[in-house]
């Protein structure tokens, strides 16, 4: 499997619980900040302006995590992101967790372009041409 991103995160005393150990949810809430990062890092955000100045964001379809081994106070995790597959509208990206050699955990979020509508809420649009481009590079091939 092909990384498109990596990042790397710490485990900072307030994601983990009274055990010491990482709690659960922290490993979305850095799927989530390494996502942002990743978007970044294709010239783009998790909220924008289209051309006609409406905004576009990326609601979650779905998500989950698996969790392998424990992570702690301190560790550092290296986060890495997969693009499974894209969609005329919806993108779904694979995240893998490690301490060194040791699989931490593995997530899927699936997300979906969406305008959002100050009047009635939110509908999906097309993926920009540009972006789309940038992330049918990055698919694993099956």
């Amino acid at each position: 499997m092909s990384v498109a991103f990596s990042s790397v995160r710490r485990v900072e005393f307030a994601d983990t619980d009274m055990a010491g150990l990482i709690h659960f949810t922290t490993f979305y809430r850095m799927m989530e900040s390494v996502e942002h990062e990743f978007l970044r890092s294709l010239g783009t955000s998790v909220v924008q302006r289209n051309e006609a100045g409406h905004m576009v964001g990326w609601p979650r379809l779905a998500t989950e995590c698996e969790f392998h081994a424990p992570a702690y106070f301190e560790d550092e995790l290296e986060v890495t992101v997969r693009v499974a597959s894209v969609g005329r509208s919806s993108l779904l990206l694979g995240y893998e967790f490690h301490r060194g050699e040791l699989r931490i955990a593995h997530g899927r979020m699936k997300t979906v372009c969406c305008r959002v509508h100050e009047s009635d809420g939110l509908s999906s649009v097309d993926i920009p041409a540009e972006l789309r481009s940038r992330l049918d590079e990055l698919v694993e091939p099956e």
